[in-house]
């Protein structure tokens, strides 16, 4: 056995604790590559009482941040710095074959450690890159991919962007379905998570996951549920999740006073529920409680909500773009264009009136199978021993790859 065959010492680190798309991702993979035998760390930021939202099988280090940053530049900072310093004891007790962070606070953090001589290089995943109108964002979102060993992309979308866009070749890698913790198979606590949270049971309920964002065009999506009342006059938008690290505040705003224009009230069995964050384990439950899952999303970097539906045996509207159509089929869901509302009310009465479990069964189970978090960990594992050849003999990765 080789330097590199053996089981690896691996660090993965996420932006959060919370329940966002990178960090499942990454607690996914933390624990498929704990499966196979890896010696796994878990870095995330986390102020005074946090704690992941789940508990991988792996070593987790929760790095101790200020909760109350006054802005955004001054979270991003201050979880950067936290990282330095955090990692700087970390490596002096606890040596890492791979340091692969999911996002720009930790790229930027490893990138200081690589100047400083602490770490000769590290992974760098790419879910997806926003625009911000803050130039420092922007400079810490580039550092992140520009300054890594390797970089990596969850979709071949965000692969040929990085390499158009800026000359970076990026490794496509896969993200996972976990088809046993994923069912359509109705139970008691169904029922429970309902009536805990006013989401009504007997009417078509539009279910939306990810909070009120810009990104996730949920402005739209109240604009399309209004026309879809026209037709189901007791259909129920509910939108969950909305942990996240950006301030979406002025865009929230702009939601409540458009729903209130739209003589939309807001709460417990009313015709909108923003239900804030869902506890991980009702994840499951909620999907089951969806007449439709609605995706509309202008940008995603793949969109783990699909398959999570599908597999729960819920039909699913998503926007007629990539990365949804590189691994979707047409008849797996209800297209549409994300611009139009119209469009989007359209595919959210279509995916209700042909709503087909048998069908959604087939395109989940096809999912599944493609998808696999155990798949998804070997190809990592792969890329990452070609990575240390390559810089233990200074050749390029790709031909080490």
């Amino acid at each position: 056995m080789s330097e590199y065959d053996r089981p690896l010492r691996i660090g993965l680190l996420t932006h959060s604790v919370n329940p966002r798309g990178g960090v499942v991702h990454t607690l996914e993979l933390a624990k498929a590559l704990h499966a196979a035998g890896h010696a796994v760390t878990v870095m995330a930021p986390a102020a005074p009482g946090q704690v992941l939202f789940r508990t991988p099988p792996c070593a987790v280090e929760l790095v101790p941040v200020d909760g109350t940053p006054r802005d955004t530049v001054g979270m991003v900072r201050s979880r950067i710095d936290a990282f330095v310093q955090h990692l700087q004891a970390l490596l002096q007790r606890r040596p890492f074959d791979v340091l692969h962070t999911h996002d720009s606070i930790g790229g930027n953090a490893l990138a200081q450690l690589q100047d400083a001589g602490h770490i000769d290089g590290f992974v760098r995943t790419v879910h997806h890159l926003d625009t911000f109108e803050v130039p420092q964002l922007t400079q810490w979102q580039h550092t992140a991919f520009a300054r890594a060993s390797q970089v990596l992309c969850v979709s071949r979308l965000w692969r040929e962007h990085l390499a158009r866009e800026y000359g970076v070749e990026a490794h496509e890698v896969t993200n996972g379905v976990d088809a046993a913790r994923f069912s359509p198979i109705a139970e008691a606590r169904d029922t429970a998570l309902a009536q805990r949270l006013g989401i009504r049971t007997g009417a078509p309920v539009v279910l939306a996951v990810g909070g009120v964002e810009e990104r996730k065009n949920t402005a739209r999506l109240l604009v399309a549920f209004a026309l879809l009342r026209t037709t189901h006059p007791h259909a129920q938008l509910v939108v969950a999740g909305g942990a996240s690290l950006l301030d979406h505040t002025a865009y929230a705003q702009a939601f409540r006073a458009q729903m209130e224009g739209l003589g939309f009230d807001e709460g417990p069995w009313q015709a909108v529920r923003l239900t804030g964050p869902v506890a991980d384990e009702d994840m499951p439950a909620l999907y089951r409680l969806a007449d439709v899952v609605a995706m509309p999303s202008l940008r995603e970097g793949f969109g783990l909500v699909v398959p999570e539906s599908l597999a729960s045996g819920a039909p699913v509207v998503v926007s007629r773009i990539a990365p949804f159509t590189e691994y979707l089929a047409e008849t797996d869901v209800s297209w549409a264009d994300p611009t139009d509302p119209t469009a989007i009310a359209a595919a959210l009465r279509h995916a209700l009136i042909t709503r087909n479990p048998s069908h959604i069964a087939r395109s989940a189970a096809r999912l599944a199978q493609r998808f696999s978090w155990a798949a998804s960990a070997e190809r990592h594992v792969a890329l990452y021993r070609a990575g240390l050849r390559a810089r233990a003999a200074h050749t390029p990765i790709a031909q080490a790859a």
